[in-house]
């Protein structure tokens, strides 16, 4: 299940992000969203700062958030009233 997370999450590009739901489903696993946090904490070399909560918000709370946000924004990503701009940076994953 891990390696299959991780697959999608090294086929998001740089300046897109994409929701633990989304990958989870890319990964053929939908409502696993929990399951992705899991493999992104067990998974080395992950782009982990592409992937938001629903709607594109940050949820890793104090400096773990500020260093997304920052990596993130480092890549062009533009925030809008605290939350990623997801129409702009959403990744779309293939079927």
């Amino acid at each position: 299940m891990f390696v299959r997370i991780g697959v999608q999450i090294r086929k998001i590009p740089r300046g897109k992000v994409a929701t633990y739901g989304a990958v989870a489903k890319a990964a053929g696993y939908p409502g696993a969203s929990r399951q992705v946090v899991w493999a992104l904490r067990a998974l080395e070399g992950l782009p982990w700062h592409r992937v938001l909560g629903a709607g594109g918000k940050i949820l890793l709370p104090g400096e773990d958030g500020m260093e997304q946000r920052l990596r993130l924004e480092m890549e062009g990503v533009r925030f809008v009233s605290g939350k990623v701009a997801m129409k702009a940076h959403e990744n779309r994953f293939g079927r």
